[in-house]
């Protein structure tokens, strides 16, 4: 993954081209060329990219892993206060837990406004067939993390034990 520091050098790369681009720019302007215009537009286009690069710098990306989380689907994002996922079957009551940890940091950004009480919700289901041509949607658990900072250590996780307990009876 690149880190910030990677960043940093493409804009200090990135910056020099543009002054480089600029001088020649100024140079078209003041020699009158042909092309001038389109080094206008190019010299532009380096600033932008520069800019994005430093701001790219100065923010850290991280992903966070959480161990023992199985793989989860996206069916339901509101874009604001609540989200639902999908999970794979069978599974543990500790891998959801871990999964809904795992949901809870990846789907966090600054940019949800939240519910008056700033709390995104996010819950997990999945879907049994107790006969033939019947589907059945079962929510596992929920996680509830508050929305006003990065890392919520608080995580309020609701497990659903008796409908995990459906889900090891219809697979067995």
């Amino acid at each position: 993954m690149i880190s910030t520091a990677d960043f940093l050098k493409y804009c200090q790369w990135s910056g020099i081209a543009t002054l480089a681009f600029a001088g020649v720019t100024i140079l078209a302007l003041v020699l009158k060329w042909g092309f001038k215009y389109r080094l206008v537009g190019a010299t532009g286009f380096m600033g932008v990219l520069t800019a994005g690069l430093f701001a790219l710098s100065l923010v850290p990306i991280v992903h966070t892993n959480v161990p023992g989380a199985a793989h989860y689907s996206l069916i339901y994002d509101n874009g604001s206060d609540r989200a639902t996922i999908v999970v794979q079957t069978p599974i543990s009551e500790t891998g959801l837990e871990a999964t809904l940890r795992q949901a809870a940091a990846d789907l966090y950004s600054y940019g949800r406004s939240g519910a008056v009480d700033r709390q995104l919700k996010i819950r997990a289901r999945t879907t049994i067939h107790p006969q033939p041509g019947l589907s059945q949607p079962l929510v596992l658990g929920e996680v509830t993390r508050s929305l006003g900072g990065g890392e919520d250590i608080e995580l309020q996780i609701a497990i659903d034990r008796g409908n995990l307990a459906k889900v090891a009876q219809t697979r067995a």
